[in-house]
Parts: structure tokens; sequence; C-alpha cells
């Protein structure tokens, strides 16, 4: 099986999620690579960062992605994983466009990654899913900037029926030939608790995440846990190093402190 399309992803959440003015966007976006620049040890491989509108978690997403601002200007692949939030995948869904657009432009889809997938039977195509999925397109202003070099995505949207032991093989051994690729995991945290309790479960999530507790993760409210857990099982099998970077939740950014959303960012890092 081989993608051939010209169709191509609109945006579904600018102007909502984040601004849908191309010149507001960079500025936005720019102003939260810029307060986040701790760069962690080693050569950075994948990420976790938030998804909501970015003026709940954009700060957090920006201390994730700009620890990719020192990576050399390669031509990459992104694996950009992230939960089903609107539609039932029944495994990994991906998209048959031929690219994501943004306001700052199209992220093409890696053609050549998305039928291997297929043809590996590990994942079918849902455009259904993706179409209204915010998760993995608030991720891509912030790839767009930090990125020197072109890159091109595997858009991946993960439920509970997804082969993760599978799954995470597949995307280790294709991560390991080519090191230059990324993979980023968008999620967020708890949801929906009073703020000083959404801070001790998310503290605990994190924790579980640096420590590669998968079974923790899996139990977890994250609403990206299924993706987490993907990519811990990555981590182990790699031997990458989890390096937490930024918490906050929506009661520090955007809205009342008795019904919050948790937001972390993290990086996971191999040897030089």
């Amino acid at each position: 099986m081989a993608i051939r399309t010209e169709t191509i992803r609109a945006a579904a959440v600018a102007g909502r999620f984040y601004p849908a003015a191309a010149d507001k966007l960079s500025a936005t976006v720019e102003n939260c690579l810029n307060q986040g620049m701790t760069q962690p040890p080693g050569r950075v491989r994948a990420l976790l960062a938030p998804h909501a509108g970015y003026v709940c978690s954009g700060l957090v997403a920006g201390a994730a992605f700009a620890a990719l601002r020192g990576l050399p200007e390669d031509d990459r692949v992104v694996y950009l994983l992230g939960p089903a939030h609107y539609k039932a995948v029944h495994g990994v869904g991906l998209s048959s466009a031929r690219a994501f657009a943004t306001p700052l432009g199209e992220a093409p889809v890696a053609a050549e990654q998305t039928t291997k997938l297929l043809n590996a039977g590990l994942a079918h195509i849902d455009d259904l899913a993706h179409a209204p999925e915010h998760c993995l397109e608030v991720e891509l202003p912030f790839l767009q900037c930090a990125l020197t070099g072109r890159f091109a995505i595997v858009p991946m949207l993960l439920d509970d029926e997804v082969d993760l032991p599978a799954l995470a093989e597949f995307l280790a051994e294709e991560l390991m030939l080519h090191p230059i690729d990324l993979l980023v995991v968008s999620s967020d945290l708890s949801h929906h608790h009073p703020y000083e309790e959404a801070v001790r479960r998310d503290r605990h999530l994190l924790g579980a995440i640096q420590a590669g507790n998968i079974s923790a993760v899996r139990h977890g409210e994250a609403c990206g846990r299924i993706p987490i857990c993907c990519l811990l099982l990555i981590a182990k099998r790699l031997d990458w190093r989890a390096h937490i970077l930024a918490y906050a939740n929506s009661g520090d950014t955007c809205g009342s402190r008795y019904d919050v959303v948790g937001y972390g960012a993290a990086a996971f890092t191999e040897s030089c």
C-alpha cells in the first residue's frame, strides 16, 4: 500500500487554540520558545508537550520545543503521536493528506514512513479522526519555528486498541536507523481537580515518566497516556534519559484554581 494524495489537511483550530494570523502566531511561538531555553544534556530525540490553547499551555510547550533549537539543520522526520479526542481510531489512525497546514505554512507528511506503518499492519488511515483533532496541530507551529532544517511528519492518533509493544519496537528501529529523526508526544496531564490536588497528581505522573514507570503512567490521568507509554517503551529500548523541563496548570495561566488541567514538558536524550 502506498499513500498517493494531493489532499491538504486544513488547520482546524487556528483562531481558537492559537492565533490565526501568521505574524501574530510566529511572535507568540517565539516568545514561548525564548522563555524556555533550558537545554538538557545529550542529543534530544523525543519530546513530551501539552496541547491546550497557547494562552494556557504555550509557555510549557515552549520549554519542550526550545530543546530542539540546538539541533543541526538537517532534513528529518518527526513522528507525532497524540490521543484521539473526537473519534475512536481502534489502534493507530494515520492521515492520507500530503501535508498539514498551519498559518505558518504546510508541514509535509512523510509518505514513505506512513506507508511502512500501513504495510506492517500497525496502523490504518482515519482522516475523519484527524480532521477536527487539535492535539497534533497545535504542536506544528512550534516545530515550524524551532527546527531550522526541513522536516516531514508522521501524524499518528492512538487509543487503547493499539498494539503498543509492536508499535514501539517498529518506531525504535526506525529511530535507531535514522538518528536525526524525532518523536513528539502530545499530552496534557490531570484534568478537573482543584489546584493542589492537580499539582500532587501531576508531580507523581511526571516522576513516573522520568523513572520510566510505564504501569504508573498507564493508570494515570494524562489524556495521552497511551502515546506516553509508547515513548517510554522506546526510551527503554534505546536507552534514552528523560528530563522534566517545565510544569504548570491552567490555574497558573488561564483559569480558576478550582478545576484545572495540568501541563508538562519533557525531553528525552541519548548520549552524544
